[in-house]
């Protein structure tokens, strides 16, 4: 029984030994294949690289579409690349492919911006239908000849041809004329005849103004001696001391009376009632003239000058004087 059984047993062991082993055949079976099918698509890429490179000239020809089947048997064989290597060779391919097309596009691009005219005029005489054979009156060519002659309708022959690529442009005129046109000539003009003052405004405007001008004349000529007053009461009290010229017009108070003050200073200096000069330290002084120096000072040659003053100088100047109190006081009311 024991031995039956044994050799019950053996069978099912080699069976089953027979069973396991199958599956590592057919997978050795299925690698054998996957090479043999890489190793063909690594031929066909080599092979599609060779053609690329040893037909150059005609892979760039722009007659021929050679590159573009060369890509496409590429697209097909990529579809069963699974690899490293075979993806490599694609890649490589693919690099050489693109040298040839970007050259060959800048082939194309230089061959269609370039323009023969020889070769346009030529088109275009056949086109218009030049006959080479025959001149004008129909008899045969001579040596010294033409080299041909234009059937009659071969301008409107090629109006028809060309009048579907030009729009219609509504027709239009210069409102001025053409560009070249002159210049329209200068209008004379003329003066307005001024309308002349009646006799009455004659005789009422003079006097007013010269009442006006006597009244400010006045005014002026009085603030003159108002400030001449206050400089000769000023030297009097301390003949030795100089008198300030900015200490003497500036009014800290009104930076309108300081300007006014100066105005009215400079006919004292103008006439010969005042004289100015520079103190020690290089400032501006004012002083009277005594009575009988005013002809000789009157009649000796002046130097002027301009004075400018801003209410930014005018603070600086109360500031750097320390000035508090105006020498020339404010007119009274009745005196202006």
């Amino acid at each position: 029984m024991r031995k039956s059984r044994r050799n019950e047993e053996a069978p099912r062991q080699n069976g089953s030994a027979d069973f396991e082993a199958s599956p590592v055949g057919l997978q050795d079976g299925h690698d054998d294949n996957d090479t043999g099918r890489r190793r063909e698509i690594r031929s066909k890429y080599r092979d599609l690289i060779n053609t690329v490179q040893q037909n150059r000239e005609d892979m760039l020809s722009p007659s021929t579409d050679k590159l573009t089947e060369v890509l496409e048997e590429a697209n097909k064989l990529f579809k069963d690349v699974r690899r490293a290597r075979e993806a490599a060779l694609d890649a490589q391919l693919l690099v050489v492919a693109t040298d040839l097309g970007k050259e060959k596009a800048s082939q194309l691009f230089s061959e269609g911006s370039a323009f023969d005219p020889t070769a346009f005029a030529e088109h275009l005489l056949s086109f218009m239908g030049l006959n080479r054979l025959e001149d004008g009156d129909g008899g045969p060519q001579n040596a010294g000849a033409a080299d041909g002659y234009l059937p009659r309708d071969a301008w409107h022959r090629l109006s028809r041809r060309v009048e579907c690529c030009f729009r219609t442009a509504p027709s239009f005129h210069y409102m001025m004329g053409s560009f070249h046109a002159e210049p329209p000539a200068p209008k004379q003009r003329t003066e307005r005849q001024r309308k002349a003052p009646s006799k009455e405004a004659k005789r009422i405007m003079p006097t007013q103004l010269k009442k006006m001008e006597e009244s400010h004349q006045e005014a002026t000529e009085k603030e003159v001696e108002r400030i001449l007053g206050y400089l000769k009461t000023y030297h009097q009290d301390d003949p030795t001391s100089p008198i300030s010229y900015y200490e003497f017009v500036v009014d800290p108070n009104s930076f309108a009376r300081t300007v006014e003050n100066i105005f009215h200073t400079s006919f004292l200096i103008r006439d010969g009632l005042a004289r100015m000069y520079l103190d020690s330290d290089k400032l501006p002084c004012i002083a009277p003239v005594e009575e009988g120096d005013i002809e000789a000072a009157s009649s000796s040659s002046r130097k002027q000058c301009i004075i400018s003053i801003s209410p930014k100088i005018w603070k600086e100047l109360i500031d750097t004087f320390e000035i508090k109190d105006s020498i020339i006081q404010p007119p009274e009311p009745h005196n202006e």
